[in-house]
């Protein structure tokens, strides 16, 4: 078992990256549990952010991957939460806005009411089911639209400030 080797097509960022987002949504594996050791160095690299309060009121979700069904997504969810709300950020979870797509019991399937998620196998050769995917791309569609509203208040509250001053 081991980190996935790096691939040129993804970009690296920096946690200084994360206040130029208008909304983060971190993908990360599961380590007996809980988020992988890389993902939380990223996270406590974000010390400086958090002094400073510089993510608060931005929203945060999660999506994960685990070795195994017993793998912890939800425990490792809910404990991403901690770093999230140190820093102040709204958490928005899926909840069960899929729909019935959640609930079907016909195959083996990843993730809970916290974020998307998919079963990588013990060794990391299964790859996300389609019906995993969905989940996913519908996580990131309703999340993006949070993200969007949230954004759009903001400017409508900063351009009502600026007329009334």
């Amino acid at each position: 078992m081991g980190a996935a080797p790096a691939r040129e097509d993804h970009v690296v960022i920096s946690p200084r990256d994360l206040t130029d987002a208008d909304g983060v949504l971190l993908g990360f594996p599961t380590r007996f549990g809980m988020m992988a050791a890389q993902m939380k160095a990223f996270l406590d690299a974000t010390g400086g952010l958090w002094q400073s309060q510089a993510l608060a009121g931005k929203p945060a979700g999660v999506f994960l991957s685990t070795g195994t069904q017993g793998g912890g997504q939800e425990t490792t969810a809910l404990t991403a939460v901690t770093q999230l709300t140190h820093h102040g950020m709204l958490f928005v979870p899926l909840g069960y806005t899929f729909g019935a797509g959640m609930f079907g019991v016909d195959e083996v399937r990843g993730g809970s009411p916290y974020g998307a998620g998919t079963f990588a196998g013990a060794d990391g050769s299964r790859t996300p089911s389609q019906a995993e995917l969905a989940i996913a791309r519908h996580q990131g569609t309703f999340f993006a639209g949070i993200a969007k509203k949230l954004k759009a208040g903001a400017t409508a509250l900063a351009a009502e400030a600026s007329a009334s001053a």
